[in-house]
C-alpha cells in the first residue's frame, strides 16, 4: 500500500463519494478538555466511509465484472451502491443477526443478500468463496483488499487538507479489521506525519490493541455480543496488520455504553447520526482524555446506519 495508490483509488472516486466535512463544538471540547475535531462520515453515500473503499474496488476491475462481497453491513451496502453505478451484479453475504435496517438497504440498493448464522459458527470467508467461484464473481473482501484499503485512504488525504496546520498528535478512528485506520495512517504518513493514527474498538473485541501490543496477529475468542457491530471482526486483516503495527499508536477501546454516550453526543452538539461501531473514536476522545496527549485530537465518526430503537436507546441516555 503506497500513498500513489490512495491518490489513483480518489481519481477513481472523483465525484461520486462525497469530501465529507470535518466538524466542532464547544460542548465536546470541554467534555475532552481539548480541541476535538470530527470527521463526519455518516454523511458518506451509503452512510459510512465503506463507499469509499467499495466503489474503488469496483472501478479499478474490467467492465461488467459482477462482484461478491461479506459484511454486516456497511460494505454491504457500500458495493451493493458502487457495483449499481458500474451497472453489474453484487451479491452480498451478511450475518442473520446484523441490523435490519443494513440489511433492508442492501437490498434496497440493488444487491442480492445471502443471509448466514454468524453466532452458530457459519463461515462467511467459507460461503463467499464458494458463491463466487459458482457464480463467476470478483470478491471484494472488506479490508483485507489493497484497492479497498486505497478507497479508505482517501479519508486521510482530505483531513490532511482539512485540519489547521497547528493541529497535530493523534488521529481515533473506529477499527474492525483495519481498513480504514491502516489506509488513512499511509496517507497521513505521507502528507501530516504529525500526525498519527490510533485504532479503537470495543471491549471484549479489541483483537487490534492486543496484537499491536503482542506485535503479532492476535483473535478474538467470541464473533459477538457487542452492540457495534460494524467493527466485530475475528482477528486484524494479514494486509492491514502489518501496516498499522508500522505506522499506527497504541489503541484504544471503549465500553458500548460510551459508545451510546457517544452517539448520543453526536446527535445533540453535531447533528450527525452515528451507529455504535461508528462511534467507538469519538467515544475514546470524549471518556479516555487521560490515553491522549495533546491540546487537540482528530476523530473519525465512521458510520451511521443505526437501527431507530438503537438511537432512541442512546439518546435516552441523556
Amino acid at each position: 500500500m503506497t500513498p500513489e495508490a490512495i491518490r489513483a483509488a480518489a481519481q477513481r472516486i472523483y465525484g461520486h463519494a462525497r469530501r465529507t466535512p470535518v466538524l466542532t463544538s464547544p460542548f465536546l471540547d470541554e467534555i475532552a478538555g481539548r480541541r476535538v475535531f470530527v470527521k463526519a462520515e455518516p454523511l458518506q453515500v451509503t452512510g459510512s466511509f465503506k463507499f469509499r473503499g467499495a466503489l474503488s474496488a469496483v472501478s479499478a476491475l474490467p467492465d461488467g465484472t459482477g462482484v461478491i462481497a461479506y459484511s454486516s453491513g456497511n460494505h454491504a451496502q457500500g458495493v451493493a451502491a458502487a457495483a449499481a453505478l458500474r451497472g453489474v451484479t453484487a451479491v452480498i453475504v451478511m450475518p442473520a443477526d446484523a441490523p435490519a435496517l443494513k440489511i433492508a438497504n442492501t437490498r434496497a440498493l440493488g444487491a442480492e443478500v445471502l443471509l448466514y448464522d454468524r453466532a452458530g459458527g457459519e463461515s462467511r470467508e467459507d460461503i463467499g468463496a464458494a458463491v463466487a467461484k459458482e457464480r463467476g464473481l470478483h470478491l471484494i473482501r472488506p479490508y483485507d483488499d489493497p484497492d479497498v484499503i486505497a478507497g479508505q485512504g482517501t479519508v486521510g488525504l482530505e483531513l490532511a487538507e482539512q485540519l489547521p496546520g497547528d493541529v497535530s498528535g493523534d488521529v481515533l478512528v473506529c477499527c474492525g479489521g483495519g481498513g480504514l485506520s491502516s489506509g488513512i495512517a499511509v496517507a497521513l504518513a505521507d502528507t501530516r506525519p504529525d500526525l498519527r493514527v490510533r485504532p479503537v474498538e470495543p471491549v471484549g473485541f479489541d483483537d487490534v490493541a492486543r496484537s499491536l501490543d503482542a506485535g503479532e496477529r492476535l483473535g478474538n475468542d467470541r464473533v459477538s455480543g457487542s452492540i457495534c457491530d460494524a467493527i466485530v471482526t475475528p482477528i486484524p486483516g494479514e494486509l492491514t496488520f502489518p501496516i498499522l503495527k508500522r505506522l499506527s499508536g497504541p489503541g484504544l477501546s471503549v465500553t458500548d455504553e460510551q459508545a451510546l454516550s457517544a452517539m448520543a453526543q453526536a446527535w445533540l452538539r453535531l447533528k450527525v447520526g452515528a451507529e455504535p461501531g461508528g462511534a467507538v473514536a469519538l467515544a475514546a476522545a470524549l471518556y479516555h482524555s487521560d490515553r491522549i496527549e495533546g491540546d487537540a485530537v482528530t476523530v473519525i465518526l465512521s458510520g451511521g446506519n443505526c437501527d431507530p430503537a438503537m438511537m432512541t436507546r442512546a439518546l435516552a441516555g441523556l
